[in-house]
């Protein structure tokens, strides 16, 4: 039975290490490296979410440490920007502080994976930092969650929260174990926007009233399954907008307002469910006219999160990567 575990990159196993993906891919692992500049490493391992702050700079959750590391996007520089967040609960898995974003110069973090239902004594849900090391929890989508269960079969009742997006005054939040996406507002109500089929939803992307998201898809993650949606406020009926590139993770706007998307990569299968992509096989795609999504750069290392600033792109890894792509637009 496909329980739709968890996201990219994790399982319910209390064992889980970062290679265990070589083991299960048959085919051989690709031996190269994408045509980017990696500016910084050592963030961390299980590392899925990103922003740019308000200072410019490229922020990064790291949620077995409870921390939210600052990236300078020039020379690479990791500080820390908060601590004291609720940390990994299992070890080696993901969790604790999964994405960050911010509205005008406040942070707000999404925690994930770290309530009763998954051993953790914390709310799972969306922090306030009001300080270096001091937070407020703003909403806790864990118990709504628990308390409005999805209509698909279920392993975790909190959920798997994912990503996060400031829109209209809150946040959206994608859940990618519960097939939906919520709105979050800043007083703490939650409402359910859409809900979905097995897709697995991830990341998302906003221009204007219109919201875009990506599908990893059901298992075993087919490249027609990996697909950028769209869906406007009172009509949340998702329209496609590109697909065709394998367990979709994240979508941006870069330069000239094109759409781009990660491909975490190519699925190992056979495997167990929420296994990592094969490592160097994911990459940075582009949405054509058709409908169609073209590869800019490939050989990226199980990417997870995607950023532009100006035409550069950086991309973060599940390992705690990030490499920056430079003049995206002029790529073929």
């Amino acid at each position: 039975m496909n329980w739709k575990r968890l996201v990219l990159g994790i399982t319910l196993s209390l064992v889980i290490i970062m290679g265990s993906s070589h083991a299960a891919f048959a085919g051989d692992i690709p031996d190269c490296e994408p045509a980017a500049t990696r500016i910084a490493s050592g963030l961390g391992e299980f590392l899925v979410g990103s922003t740019v702050g308000p200072d410019g700079a490229l922020y990064v959750p790291e949620g077995a440490a409870g921390r939210i590391w600052r990236v300078d996007q020039k020379t690479g520089e990791a500080t820390t920007f908060a601590s004291g967040l609720p940390k990994t609960v299992v070890l080696g898995d993901l969790g604790g502080a999964v994405d960050v974003a911010f509205i005008d110069d406040t942070a707000y973090i999404l925690v994930t994976l770290v309530g009763k239902d998954y051993g953790g004594n914390d709310v799972v849900g969306i922090y306030r930092m009001d300080g270096p090391d001091s937070y407020t929890v703003i909403a806790d989508i864990g118990t709504w969650s628990m308390d409005h269960p999805p209509i698909p079969e279920f392993v975790v009742p909190s959920g798997v929260q994912f990503s996060m997006q400031p829109y209209k005054g809150g946040f959206l939040v994608t859940d990618g174990h519960h097939n939906r996406v919520l709105f979050v507002r800043l007083n703490g109500k939650i409402t359910e926007l859409v809900a979905f089929s097995d897709v697995v939803p991830t990341g998302l992307a906003v221009w204007g009233n219109r919201i875009y998201m990506t599908e990893a898809g059901p298992i075993p993650h087919h490249p027609q399954d990996g697909k950028i949606i769209t869906f406007k406020p009172k009509s949340y009926t998702p329209k496609e907008v590109a697909s065709g590139a394998s367990m979709l993770i994240d979508v941006e706007f870069g330069p000239g307002r094109t759409l781009y998307a990660l491909s975490h990569g190519i699925w190992p299968d056979p495997s167990y469910e929420g296994a990592p992509a094969v490592p160097n096989t994911g990459s940075l795609v582009k949405v054509d006219e058709n409908g169609s999504l073209t590869a800019v750069i490939g050989c990226l290392n199980q990417p997870t999160s995607l950023e532009f600033i100006g035409k550069t792109a950086y991309a973060l890894t599940l390992g705690g990567e990030i490499w920056k792509i430079d003049n995206v637009s002029s790529l073929p």
